[in-house]
């Protein structure tokens, strides 16, 4: 049974967050979050549910809503909320989202929403190759579908990454070495291989690096700690017409050092080891022109982090930015998170609940 809105009419704003099926039928996303959004909502005299596009009809929306009293999420049926949250986990449901008309749908309602939705690497690096600051941060990057291009530029850098335009977390990268031999050598995070010649190499990866959009990336030497690689992850968003840090945390490579993720064995660092007035200047004006630029091209982005990376001559390069973030290991960094968010939809809600 469905219950039609089990929350006061009082209850404002009312945040509805979007996100997707899995392949069995159960809902997706980062249940955590949604949890501690409800939990912080429901303090400030709001309440959320989640939804997937399938339950969306022309007057009211089919969802769930986290109780925590009963520590369950109950089914329920309530009118279109005050702000969409778009969370959706996977790219192919969000391509059927964009071919909807919902987005159109909200619009026509005045119902405020973000995120416009995934990143592709290579629109990013487009947008900041033509920024005038953020252009000064980007490693030399071309698309990796072009045997002879791709080929002049590993003779060039004689180390690449090779990175799939659309992904995240490290997912499906290698690292592509030419050797004194001119042997190839490719790296991934659990597999190696080794190529005779630039041919067979191609001949092996022509058609994955074709149908995935790869991108091929200059290797950066990273400075070290204890003789390990690491980079910065950082936590920006929105508030007040501007964009601010909500958290900077350190990840070093351990086992294999093609990427620092924690899911791939990286490990957590303190941010104050590496923290200095500099760094910290640096990081605030590249989060504020960063969410500029991105909102400006693709729309209104509330939320995003970016990986950043130090050479062993100092300078600074962003390798990623990631519009739906995945959850900080710090829970300090967490806990921002969920204050920021919640006070972003109360701005972003202000005059639909006056």
């Amino acid at each position: 049974m469905v219950a039609i809105i089990p929350w006061s009419k009082k209850m404002k704003p009312v945040i509805g967050i979007l996100t997707a099926k899995k392949k069995d039928g159960t809902i997706g996303g980062n249940g955590s979050l949604f949890i501690e959004l409800q939990k912080k909502l429901i303090s400030l005299n709001g309440i959320s549910f989640i939804f997937t596009l399938d339950g969306v009809h022309d007057d009211s929306i089919d969802g769930f809503t986290f109780i925590p009293e009963k520590n369950e999420w109950e089914r329920i049926n309530t009118p279109y909320p005050d702000l969409v949250y778009n969370r959706i986990p996977f790219r192919k449901s969000e391509e059927e989202i964009k071919n909807s008309t919902f987005f159109s749908d909200l619009k026509d309602k005045k119902i405020p929403f973000f995120n416009p939705g995934f990143i592709d690497k290579y629109e990013l690096n487009q947008l900041f190759k033509d920024h005038p600051n953020l252009h000064s941060y980007l490693p030399a990057t071309i698309p990796a579908i072009e045997k002879q291009k791709l080929w002049s530029f590993l003779a060039q850098f004689q180390s690449i990454y090779l990175k799939p335009a659309q992904s995240a977390r490290g997912n499906g990268i290698f690292r592509l070495e030419l050797d004194t031999e001119k042997k190839l050598i490719l790296n991934g995070i659990s597999r190696s291989n080794e190529y005779i010649t630039f041919d067979h190499f191609w001949s092996d990866w022509e058609n994955i690096l074709k149908e995935k959009n790869y991108l091929a990336q200059e290797e950066i030497k990273s400075k070290t700690y204890d003789g390990k690689r690491f980079d910065l992850r950082i936590l920006a968003h929105a508030e007040n017409d501007n964009y601010i840090v909500t958290g900077v945390g350190i990840r070093q490579s351990q086992k294999q050092d093609i990427t620092t993720h924690i899911p791939s064995g990286g490990k957590l660092l303190p941010y104050d080891l590496f923290q200095t007035k500099e760094q910290d200047f640096f990081i605030g004006s590249v989060v504020e022109q960063i969410g500029i630029a991105l909102s400006q091209k693709f729309g209104f982005f509330g939320e995003f982090s970016i990986d950043v990376g130090i050479s062993e001559n100092g300078h600074y390069y962003i390798y990623e930015v990631n519009s739906k973030p995945m959850s900080f290991d710090e829970k300090d960094i967490e806990v921002k998170k969920i204050e920021h968010l919640c006070q972003l939809f109360l701005q972003l809600t202000v005059h639909s609940t006056n």
